[in-house]
C-alpha cells in the first residue's frame, strides 16, 4: 500500500531506515527528524494502520528511570521495503508540478 509522502513523512521514513537499533521514540524522532508532534503523532498512527510501524511502549519504571515511558516505534518488515521503495520511487521522479516553458 502506497501513502503519502510529504517531506516531513520522508524525514521520519528516512531516520528509521537509518537508525542503528531499528527503532525510534518520538521526542527523538521530533529532535532528528525536525518534526512537529502535531505532525509527527498522526503521521505515525497513518503508517501503522497500513501496517509499515509498529510500536511498543518500554517496559520501565517511570519512577526508578525518572522520566514516563517511551513509546517506541520501528519499521516491520514489510514497512521497511515498502519505505525504502517509495522514497527510491519519489527520488527517481523529476520535480512534479513544474510548468513547461
Amino acid at each position: 500500500m502506497v501513502t503519502r509522502l510529504t517531506k516531513p513523512t520522508e524525514r521520519v521514513l528516512n531516520l528509521l531506515l537509518r537508525s542503528p537499533d531499528g527503532h525510534a521514540y518520538g521526542m527523538e524522532i521530533i529532535d532528528s527528524a525536525d518534526v512537529g508532534p502535531g505532525t509527527l503523532y498522526p503521521m505515525l498512527t497513518r503508517l501503522e494502520k497500513i501496517g509499515w510501524l509498529s510500536s511498543e511502549w518500554e517496559d520501565v519504571d517511570p519512577a526508578e528511570a525518572g522520566r514516563p515511558a517511551r513509546r517506541y516505534y520501528s519499521l516491520t518488515g514489510a514497512g521497511r521495503i515498502e519505505a525504502a521503495a517509495a522514497l527510491e520511487h519519489k527520488r527517481s521522479q523529476p520535480f512534479e508540478g513544474l510548468a513547461e516553458a
